[in-house]
């Protein structure tokens, strides 16, 4: 009994933890899991020199507000920008031809990177439940930076949002819970 206690007691602990990291994919696995159930996509596009990427990783996606809400209404992916991960995307396979093995620094941008138009990493790019691109936002955000962006694309707002007037409303009408 005491055995059967002490199991128990792990598995909801790990339970616990599971739920507070976001349980990253990658693109085809997301793209794969939309078929069989739609739902959005955001993608973490990073590189592996970014310092600004690495402190996004541990503060924003660290934070359990953010994972849990990312959990919860996307297939989240990680994406180096310059790895070698064939995406298969709308009927195009796209890869990293000239990606340098070993190499320090800086390495070939992936094709699908090119694709997104990504101004700089970090970027999130958010996808339909479809896996059509909605938006890639450039650049380092916080938990409370992201949360409306999160928030904005999940509840479909952003289809109302047309003008800069119209934004610029959302965002002082936004009351941000996430800490």
């Amino acid at each position: 009994m005491r055995n059967y206690l002490t199991l128990l007691l792990l598995m909801l602990t790990l339970t616990g933890l599971a739920q507070n990291e976001i349980q990253w994919m990658t693109m085809n696995e997301a793209l794969a899991a939309q078929k069989q159930e739609p739902k959005k996509i955001f993608m973490d596009v990073y590189t592996n020199w970014c310092g600004p990427c690495k402190l996004m990783d541990r503060d924003t996606f660290g934070n359990k507000d953010v994972a849990q809400f990312i959990n919860e209404n996307y297939y989240p992916v990680k994406f180096n920008a310059e790895g070698t991960e064939p995406i298969d995307y709308q009927g195009f396979v796209y890869t990293n031809p000239n990606y340098q093995e070993g190499r320090r620094g800086r390495n070939a941008t992936h094709f699908f990177a090119d694709a997104l138009r990504l101004q700089g990493y970090p970027s999130i790019v958010f996808f339909e439940e479809d896996g059509t691109l909605i938006q890639a936002l450039p650049g380092y955000r916080s938990p409370k930076q992201i949360e409306i962006y999160l928030k904005m694309i999940a509840n479909d707002d952003y289809k109302d949002l047309t003008t800069v007037e119209a934004w610029e409303a959302y965002q002082n009408n936004f009351k941000g819970k996430f800490e």
